[in-house]
């Protein structure tokens, strides 16, 4: 679907915020109230309370018969936006997401607005969308996830990737220095799982496996480029496998410059459907948009949604 640099600028907005985000303050939700308050017909606040209620709330406020939003500002990290992407995507009514950093890694503001700060990136949305403006709307593809029918934002990762948010836990930092910490710590004492990788029916890879990242936004954990080639609305999902001829200790360094791309342990392949399997039997570690997958089994399924979800992104590329 084609981007729409001359679409109308938003009238009404949504404001979902998430108190237990990774860098969450009451100064920042004010911050960004006041600013689309000023810009706006109407603004409505919404603090989550619990998992998932962030994707119920969005839903609802779309399905009004009067006042519904055009525009959804998350504040929050990876998993506040991956909420309200679930709420988004199939909704009777139409808004546009609008992500504004307030978590962890903020992959997920970085990969439409790189390092901007989020005080121009929303008031480019708020004052200057529309022809000319510095802002504009794009159709991004999202990936569901076959076996839970979730839909993938950011992207999706197992492995080394996927076992670091459970570390992330227990480390006491903040923002993206936090994740990198959890990387890094886990990635010194990774065990390659036994896997297999499938692009559209076709094997791309199978062996021992350190990650395998599909996906979606180029950058997991806000700093690591995992996917530096991907594109957010070429209607193909990447993917990208890293075998263990890397030492798993090796990869926080080496995805920092996307430098694992030039190594032969590294597969890179695009698709409509991927598949990422463990070959044991065992439990595959997965996470998707920063929420690690516990229910999944041994394999995961990801098909491609092209242009399934408008988001405000910036004229020139991030």
């Amino acid at each position: 679907m084609a981007d729409s640099s001359d679409a109308a600028g938003p009238t009404r907005a949504l404001v979902i915020a998430n108190p237990a985000s990774g860098s969450h303050s009451p100064e920042l939700v004010r911050d960004v109230q006041e600013l689309c308050s000023a810009h706006l017909r109407h603004t409505e606040l919404h603090l989550t309370t619990a998992q998932g209620d962030a994707t119920g709330f969005v839903r609802r406020a779309l399905e009004r018969s009067e006042g519904a939003p055009d525009l959804v500002v998350a504040i929050g990290g990876d998993g506040t936006v991956r909420e309200v992407v679930q709420g988004l995507v199939g909704a009777t009514g139409r808004a546009a997401l609008m992500v504004v950093p307030g978590g962890t890694g903020n992959s997920g503001y970085k990969m439409l607005w790189g390092e901007r700060p989020w005080t121009e990136s929303l008031k480019a949305v708020l004052a200057d969308s529309g022809a000319g403006g510095s802002a504009r709307l794009r159709h991004l593809d999202l990936a569901r996830l076959a076996e839970t029918r979730n839909h993938v934002y950011l992207g999706a990762c197992s492995g080394v990737i996927a076992d670091a948010l459970i570390t992330a836990k227990d480390i006491p930092l903040r923002g993206r220095e936090r994740y990198a910490r959890a990387f890094t710590e886990t990635a010194e004492r990774y065990v390659p799982y036994p896997g297999r990788v499938v692009v559209d029916g076709r094997v791309v890879h199978e062996g021992p496996t350190v990650l395998a990242n599909v996906g979606g936004g180029r950058h997991r954990g806000g700093r690591f480029l995992v996917l530096p080639d991907s594109l957010l609305d070429d209607g193909l999902l990447d993917v990208c496998v890293i075998g263990d001829g890397v030492a798993a200790a090796e990869v926080p360094g080496l995805t920092l410059e996307a430098a694992h791309m030039a190594h032969p342990a590294t597969v890179y392949a695009r698709g409509r459907t991927i598949t990422v399997e463990r070959t044991d039997g065992e439990r595959l570690p997965l996470e998707h948009d920063g929420e690690y997958q516990h229910t999944i089994g041994a394999s995961a399924t990801f098909e491609v949604l092209p242009g399934a979800l408008a988001a405000w992104a910036p004229t020139d590329p991030a």
